[in-house]
C-alpha cells in the first residue's frame, strides 16, 4: 500500500535547527557560504582541496569466499557513536550479479580513530554455512539493498528506534512493468539488529510493489537528514519522472521527498539541484554532465554541506568519470555550488584504486583540528564487466577547511557583514578558523544592529582583534576581556581586513551558551 501523507507546512527559517547529526556550534558562517556571509568588498573566495589518505582505502575488498569479496561499496554511512566512528556498506559477494540483489547486504566496520578499521564478527546472519561474517541483521531477513544511509537520533523516545536507516531497494513496478528503486524504513536500537518500519515483503531480492512507502516512481536516495522537525530524503530522478522547470526532459538532477516519521512520505518531491550544459538533449543522456545521486549530507545547523557525483558522461561506460562535488543548502531543499564545477574529490587515476567513478556516501567527521570526509568507489573503466571492486577511503583537510577569504587588491583594505544572528537570552561567543591572522595587521571584528549601526562596547576601540590562528580561535572583547557578548537584540557581524592584512578566514562559528 502507498502511504501517502497530505498536508501544508510553512517553513520558517532560523538559526537554529534540532538534529542528531549536527556539530558543537549553534551556527556556522562558511567563506563559501554567501547566503551566510552575503556582503563583501575586495575580497575573493579560494577553494582548498583535501588529501586522500596514503593508506586507502581504509576498508578494502574482502578476501575471497567472504560476504564482501564482490566488492565494498559505499552506497553507505558513518557515524560516531559512544566514542567509536562506525560505518555501514554494501557488501557483494562473488555471485552478486548472477542472483538478482540476493548479494547485495549490509556490513558493518569500527574504528577507534577513523583511520585503522577492523570488520568485527558479529555473529548474526549466516552467510556459507556460518555465521563468523560482519553483516548485521534485518527483519525481513530478505531485505538487501543497492544503498542505505544511518541516522542516529539521542532524543527518539522510543530506544528500539534511536538509530534509524533508509534503504534503497529494488522494485518491479507493476504499472510500467520495469524494476525501479524506491526506499524503505528500518529501525534498530543499536545499529546492528534492523526491524522493518512497516509490513514489507520481498521476492528475489525485490521488495513487493503493494509495499512500498515512497511514491511509485523511480528515485535512488543520496542523502537523509531531518530539517525542522521533517525528515528529508534526496537523491537522483530523471525523466520521465522528473522534468525541467519549462517541461524540458532531465538527466539526473536532484529531488527531496519528506516525512515526518520515515513511514508516510509527500508524495510530490520538490527539484533541488541540477548542473549541466547538455541535460535534455533527446538519445544522448549518457553524454550529459549531470548530477550524481545529489547529495549526502552533513548537517551543520542552519547550514547543510552536500556532496555530489559531478557525473561526465560519455557513449560508453568505461569512459565516464564521477568526481564528487561540493554543494549547500540553507533551507533543506535548493542546493548550490560555492564555485561552478568545483571539484572536491578527484576521480583516481589508471592504476589507483578510485579510477572511475566515486561514490559519496554519508560520512563525515571532525577529528581534533581536521575533517574527514568518507567517500567510496565503483571502478567504471571495466564495465559492463563486474570484477571484484570498491573500498572505502578518506579525504582529510584542516578542520572545516573547504575555503577561505583573503584580500583580491593587496594595496586596498576589506570587509564582510554575515547574516543576522538572534542570540539567545543566555548569552553568545564567536569563534574564528583563521590562518596568518598574524601577517600584517589583525582583522577587526564588529557587532552592528540590524540597521547597520555598530553596537556599542562591541565596535570602534571596542573591536576584537583576530591576533592568533587557529581552527577555534575564541573571540575576545577588549572592554570585558571576555569573549562573552551581552547583546540580546539581533546582530551581524562585521569582519574588516586593513590594507597589509594576509588574513584568510574560512569560518566564525556562534556558540549560544
Amino acid at each position: 500500500m502507498i502511504r501517502l501523507l497530505l498536508f501544508a507546512i510553512v517553513f520558517v527559517l532560523t538559526t537554529s535547527v534540532q538534529a542528531e547529526d549536527s556539530t558543537e556550534y549553534d551556527v556556522s558562517l562558511f567563506a563559501f557560504d554567501d547566503h551566510s556571509i552575503p556582503w563583501k568588498s575586495n575580497l575573493k573566495l579560494m577553494m582548498t582541496p583535501p588529501k586522500k589518505h596514503p593508506d586507502n582505502p581504509l576498508i578494502p575488498i574482502g578476501k575471497k569466499g567472504a560476504c564482501d569479496a564482490g566488492g565494498v561499496q559505499f552506497y553507505g554511512s558513518m557515524i560516531e557513536h559512544e566514542g567509536k566512528f562506525k560505518l555501514w556498506y554494501v557488501a557483494l559477494d562473488d555471485t552478486v550479479f548472477k542472483r538478482a540483489y540476493k548479494g547485495l547486504r549490509v556490513a558493518y566496520a569500527e574504528s577507534d580513530d577513523g583511520i585503522h578499521w577492523t570488520k568485527p564478527n558479529l555473529g548474526l546472519v549466516e552467510y556459507r554455512g556460518n555465521t563468523n561474517n560482519n553483516l548485521v541483521a534485518f527483519d525481513p531477513p530478505e531485505a538487501c539493498t543497492i544503498h542505505m544511509i544511518v541516522l542516529h537520533e539521542a532524543d527518539e523516545p522510543d530506544p528500539t528506534r534511536r538509530f534509524k536507516m533508509m534503504m534503497n531497494v529494488q522494485t518491479r513496478l507493476a504499472a510500467r512493468k520495469k524494476n525501479v528503486a524506491t526506499s524503505v524504513a528500518f529501525f534498530s536500537a543499536d545499529g546492528l539488529r534492523w526491524r522493518a518500519a512497516t509490513e514489507m515483503e520481498f521476492e528475489n531480492g525485490q521488495i513487493k510493489d503493494e509495499y512500498r512507502t515512497l511514491p511509485p516512481v523511480h528515485f535512488e536516495q543520496g542523502g537523509l537528514f531531518r530539517w525542522k522537525g521533517m525528515y528529508h530524503l534526496a537523491g537522483q530522478q530523471i525523466t520521465p519522472w522528473v522534468y525541467q522547470a519549462d517541461g524540458k526532459v532531465a538527466g539526473r538532477v536532484m529531488t527531496t521527498y519528506r516525512s515526518p516519521d520515515l513511514i508516510h512520505w509527500q508524495e510530490a518531491p520538490a527539484f533541488g539541484f541540477m548542473r549541466g550544459t547538455a541535460i535534455g538533449i533527446p538519445g544522448k543522456p549518457a553524454e550529459d554532465e549531470e548530477a550524481h545521486l545529489p547529495s549526502s549530507v552533513w548537517h551543520r545547523n542552519n547550514v547543510l554541506l552536500g556532496v555530489y557525483g559531478i557525473w561526465r558522461g560519455a557513449a560508453e561506460w568505461k569512459d565516464r568519470i564521477i568526481d564528487l562535488g561540493l554543494n549547500i543548502s540553507n533551507d533543506g531543499i535548493h542546493f548550490r555550488e560555492p564555485i561552478r564545477d568545483y571539484v572536491l574529490i578527484k576521480a583516481g587515476q589508471a592504476g589507483e584504486w578510485d579510477v572511475g567513478g566515486l561514490l559519496q556516501g554519508q560520512g563525515f567527521a571532525h577529528v581534533g583540528d581536521e575533517t574527514y570526509i568518507y567517500y567510496g568507489a565503483w571502478d567504471l573503466t571495466v564495465a559492463p564487466k563486474f570484477p571484484p571492486r570498491g573500498g572505502v577511503g578518506v579525504v582529510t583537510m584542516r578542520r572545516d577547511g573547504f575555503g577561505y577569504l583573503s584580500r583580491i587588491d593587496e594595496s586596498a583594505a576589506a570587509v564582510f557583514d554575515t547574516m543576522t544572528i538572534h542570540p539567545q537570552q543566555n548569552g553568545v561567543r564567536l569563534i574564528a578558523n583563521i590562518d596568518q591572522a598574524n601577517i600584517g595587521s589583525p582583522p577587526h571584528v564588529e557587532l552592528i544592529d540590524n540597521r547597520g549601526k555598530p553596537i556599542a562596547g562591541y565596535s570602534g576601540k571596542n573591536a576584537a582583534r583576530l591576533t592568533q590562528n587557529g581552527t577555534r580561535q575564541s573571540i575576545v572583547w577588549p572592554a570585558t576581556n571576555s569573549a562573552d557578548i551581552a547583546v540580546t537584540e539581533p546582530f551581524s557581524i562585521r569582519v574588516t581586513f586593513a590594507n597589509d592584512s594576509s588574513a584568510h578566514i574560512y569560518a566564525l562559528y556562534v556558540d549560544q551558551q
